[in-house]
């Protein structure tokens, strides 16, 4: 539960949720974008309900997503480690995967932690869902946690990936977050659900 450790003078004229008086825009129409490998593109015409101001609305679709914190039975945590295109940079992740069609969230995980690292659990719990970045996009990402995984097999890799996988203790999982190594955002939210990561000094 979030307890509430004070406000803001700033906020004292807000008004509460219950007074707001924004709605969601009105979809005028809308039309196909071009296809890309992992999404498809949509233009809707949407019209803004405060100044009747009409625009193009560039939405991504996309299947939804999982990620999965996996612990071992000593209570380290398996990440993996790849390049990523859009930075430019090796990341540091906790597995995760986007769920195939016909697929439940829960089976994306056990397969993606299984096809990334070769390990496997019998304890699963669901952490619950996010939507991805609603400024543009239409999909969830879904939170796994994965107890007393054991490595069971080797990893089982498409011809477009090369990620190392790690077992980290806690307290090198904090030095990772701390000095920048992982940074993925939607990682450090599903760790964030496990463990209490707002100690970490990340100056």
């Amino acid at each position: 539960m979030l307890s509430q450790t004070g406000k803001p003078q700033s906020l004292k004229e807000t008004p509460s949720m219950a007074d707001s008086k924004i709605t969601p825009w009105k979809i005028l129409d809308s039309e196909a974008g071009p296809d890309l490998p992992l999404f498809s593109t949509r233009l809707d015409r949407v019209e803004n309900p405060r100044n009747g101001m009409r625009m193009n609305a560039v939405i991504i679709e996309s299947e939804d997503w999982v990620n999965v914190v996996a612990l071992t039975p000593e209570n380290r945590v398996i990440v993996v480690e790849q390049h990523r295109f859009g930075t430019g940079k090796l990341s540091l992740e906790v597995p995760a995967g986007v769920v195939d069609a016909g697929e439940s969230p829960r089976e994306t995980a056990v397969r993606e932690l299984l096809e990334e690292t070769g390990y496997t659990a019998g304890n699963w719990q669901s952490l619950g869902s996010v939507e991805s970045n609603p400024a543009f996009m239409n999909n969830h990402c879904h939170f796994w946690l994965a107890r007393d995984v054991v490595k069971t097999d080797s990893q089982s890799l498409d011809g477009g990936e090369d990620i190392g996988v790690h077992e980290l203790s806690l307290e090198e999982l904090e030095t990772a977050i701390a000095d920048g190594r992982m940074r993925n955002s939607l990682s450090l939210l599903a760790l964030g659900r496990v463990f209490d990561l707002r100690g970490i000094d990340l100056s």
